[in-house]
């Protein structure tokens, strides 16, 4: 067991879809050869296929009795195979009509089917869910490694491989339930999200929360009661993690989409005839779901009723002041000597 755990919330009423994340994320980890077709942060369009295809159907976890259970590797045209034209006649020239790529007609690629959504009776329903490697509890691709290289940093519970023990064996990305471990074909290795660890160390926030123009991402300790993953997690219980069927307790966690009810139903209670059906709700985030709904009901006639909602205002998320807490892991104490808000916003170094 880890000291201590960084955990991360994300707010679904809050995500644009912007792609905004991926792009902090792709630009600072994820720019070199072999890992193209990695995004080790995505958002994708929920109900949907998601990234790659199908992941959270192929397997993946632990079963019941707490036994490894493995998935099929996901092929490349799963995660959506490069596209090569040719830039020459396309771009200049313009005797081809197609806008189809040399090698196949295409079929698939990275948010494919990106705000289409489903159909709930006559009204039309989606939304973003932000995805990370989750730095699980009892992650499977720690169990799964024979070659021990991916292992939990003791001080903080981020998960890591060593890439001077993989071998690119792959067991990892079998065992992942939420296939967030990606391998570099260049290399040979397994490769995946590190949490961002470097910029913790320096009093700085993830990347991919400090680019979020939706202010949806909150970032701490878990066991830390001045937090804010701490109060959405633990004190107010209005935050759960993805799949947790699975067995790996994810330390990723969402607050789930505050449900609108259907058109016809406008003005009812948000689970009397829920736009986005309660059921693929609780597929995504287990029962809890519900309960955590309700709380966010309740929270939300207060506020307009004119009383003070202390979790609507965390959620708010004004400053990031509010939205993140990075301390020094070893000693849980702030950085010091550093303007706090100009750290998390990455705007000055330590």
């Amino acid at each position: 067991m880890s000291a201590h755990q960084y955990a991360m919330v994300m707010d679904l009423n809050k995500c644009l879809g912007c792609q905004t994340c991926t792009m902090a994320c792709k630009k600072q980890w994820t720019d070199h050869d072999g890992m193209e077709y990695m995004y080790w942060n995505n958002v994708e369009t929920r109900p949907g296929k998601g990234y790659p295809r199908n992941w959270d159907a192929i397997g993946g976890g632990f079963d019941r009795n707490g036994h490894l259970r493995p998935s099929p590797l996901p092929t490349i045209e799963d995660y959506g195979k490069a596209w090569e034209y040719d830039y020459e006649d396309r771009l200049f020239k313009g005797t081809k009509q197609s806008v189809q790529p040399n090698d196949r007609k295409l079929d698939w690629g990275p948010n494919w089917d990106e705000d289409q959504g489903q159909l709930n009776g006559a009204d039309n329903f989606y939304f973003y869910l932000p995805r990370i490697c989750n730095h699980c509890t009892h992650p499977a691709c720690v169990e799964a490694c024979t070659r021990k290289a991916i292992y939990k940093r003791e001080e903080d519970g981020i998960v890591l491989i060593d890439q001077e023990r993989c071998r690119g064996y792959r067991h990892c990305i079998q065992a992942c339930p939420y296939k967030k471990i990606y391998f570099n074909e260049v290399l040979g290795k397994s490769q995946k999200c590190i949490f961002c660890y470097p910029r913790l160390e320096k009093g700085k926030v993830n990347a991919c929360a400090a680019q979020c123009p939706g202010r949806l991402r909150f970032v701490g300790l878990l066991d830390d009661p001045e937090s804010p993953v701490h109060k959405l997690v633990l004190k107010y219980k209005v935050a759960l993690g993805l799949l947790p069927d699975r067995g790996t307790g994810p330390n990723v966690y969402y607050v789930p989409p505050f449900n609108p009810p259907r058109g016809a139903n406008y003005g009812k209670s948000i689970l009397d005839d829920p736009r986005i059906p309660l059921g693929y709700l609780k597929y995504l985030f287990g029962p809890e779901v519900e309960n955590v709904l309700r709380r966010l009901e309740g929270e939300l006639a207060k506020a307009q009723a004119g009383q003070q909602s202390d979790i609507l205002q965390l959620l708010i998320g004004r400053d990031a002041d509010v939205r993140y807490r990075i301390v020094d892991a070893k000693t849980m104490e702030p950085f010091e000597n550093t303007p706090t808000h100009l750290v998390q916003l990455g705007m000055i170094r330590r």
